[in-house]
């Protein structure tokens, strides 16, 4: 391999282990809120799926955080986890972008009440996750 090549390899896996490193915060972040600001974290979470732009926006950054996830999963603690983690999310990401946004849109007018009414949990597993990716992503 000659060495542009290895840089940009570099550039790749630091790039993904930085929106790993993101998506990691944003989950302890989103669990944080919900515990000191439930009302702000419900408004949030109520926004999901509102307008056609929302809802590709959210699509998108699920798209790239699936894919961080994939590039950056052979540095990661439990790898194989990570990779179909990530694929999941591309996965998801691409089937809710090829579905009329309205229907997203019922899914979380149904999902998302009882989400609410269970938000202690909700950030609890929130906050495992992100606690694991950070964890996951710097092995020792």
């Amino acid at each position: 391999m000659n060495d542009s090549a290895c840089l940009m390899g570099n550039v790749i896996s630091g790039v993904a282990g930085a929106i790993v490193v993101t998506f990691g915060l944003w989950l302890i972040g989103l669990a944080g809120l919900i515990l000191v600001a439930p009302d702000r974290a419900e408004a949030f979470l109520m926004a999901f799926a509102r307008s056609a732009r929302v809802h590709v926006a959210e699509q998108v950054l699920r798209l790239i955080a699936g894919v961080g996830i994939i590039i950056f999963s052979p540095l990661m603690m439990f790898p194989a986890v990570f990779r179909v983690f990530g694929w999941l999310m591309v996965l998801t990401a691409v089937g809710l972008l090829l579905l009329p946004w309205r229907w997203h849109r019922r899914f979380a007018e149904r999902v998302i009440p009882p989400l609410i009414r269970h938000s202690k949990l909700f950030a609890v597993g929130a906050f495992a996750l992100g606690a694991l990716i950070l964890f996951s992503a710097f092995p020792r």
